[in-house]
């Protein structure tokens, strides 16, 4: 209630009167305006400063990127033509999968390729393998993973790479692999295995052997694309299924490179 006399406002409720003063409400909200105020004004600095701040970070990390491309452009220029094998990180010695990449690294060293893998074990580690076996350049494409990656030691040591950024690592593997064999995996191998097949099928990188190996691990994955993907969806078309071979032995992968390369010359794919 407003005391008339006082120019107070006063109330009434179970702990008595209580009396405040209208100088007082005005004095709290004019600091409470000025706490927000400035409360608001550190959030805008705040985020102010680390958006700089990671502004200032993408730049220098743009030139870490570009030293990548440069670095590996120039390493890979001088290597020559090379086979790319693909698969899982995981399978060891004695693996039948092991020994069959093995027996491809060798069988395409002795045709004249230099062998290209991810640098690291299981599947990487056997074709680099093969590759010294048959007298070929042995080539590591290494970046650091926390579970499996570690550079094997049948990489050439003049021909191992390390890369931070597995786009620019990607770059380096689809410009200057002259086939691609698609051994057993995981999503990694997935990945590889869509990629390349997607550059082909939409013209931005030259037709190059597309060799998926082992037909236990692939006719199922193969199946569905053919079923699903291209007869009941119409998703993608014959001619590109077609882009996609199978083989089960190092004599079969060779044979399909080399078959390949009877009609078309050997470069970089762009």
């Amino acid at each position: 209630m407003l005391n008339r006399n006082t120019g107070r406002t006063s109330s009434k409720g179970s702990f008595g009167d209580t009396t405040i003063d209208d100088s007082s409400n005005a004095a709290y909200d004019k600091i409470k305006l000025k706490v927000e105020k400035n409360w608001n004004e550190h959030i805008r600095k705040s985020h102010q400063r680390n958006w700089t701040e990671s502004k200032a970070h993408s730049s220098w990390q743009i030139f870490k990127i570009m030293a990548e491309f440069v670095d590996g452009f120039e390493a890979l220029a001088k290597i020559g033509p090379c086979c790319c094998i693909f698969g899982s990180a995981r399978v060891r010695p004695g693996n039948r999968y092991y020994e069959l990449a093995v027996e491809i690294g060798k069988r395409l060293a002795e045709e004249g390729f230099g062998i290209i893998s991810g640098g690291g074990p299981g599947i990487m580690e056997a074709s680099n393998k093969g590759a010294q076996m048959g007298g070929g350049k042995s080539v590591g494409l290494n970046i650091e993973l926390p579970f499996e990656q570690g550079s094997n030691s049948f990489v050439d040591k003049d021909q191992s790479l390390n890369f931070d950024y597995f786009f620019v690592r990607k770059v380096m593997f689809v410009k200057y692999s002259q086939a691609f064999i698609m051994m057993p995996g995981g999503f990694g191998t997935m990945d590889e295995f869509f990629e390349v097949l997607t550059l082909i099928q939409t013209g931005k990188m030259l037709q190059v052997p597309l060799i998926l190996v082992g037909n236990e691990f692939w006719s199922g994955l193969l199946q569905w694309v053919k079923e699903v993907m291209m007869e009941k969806e119409t998703n993608i078309s014959s001619k590109d299924f077609e882009l996609v071979k199978l083989a089960n032995t190092a004599e079969e992968v060779a044979k399909h490179v080399l078959d390949f390369y009877k009609q078309h010359a050997l470069q970089p794919n762009f």
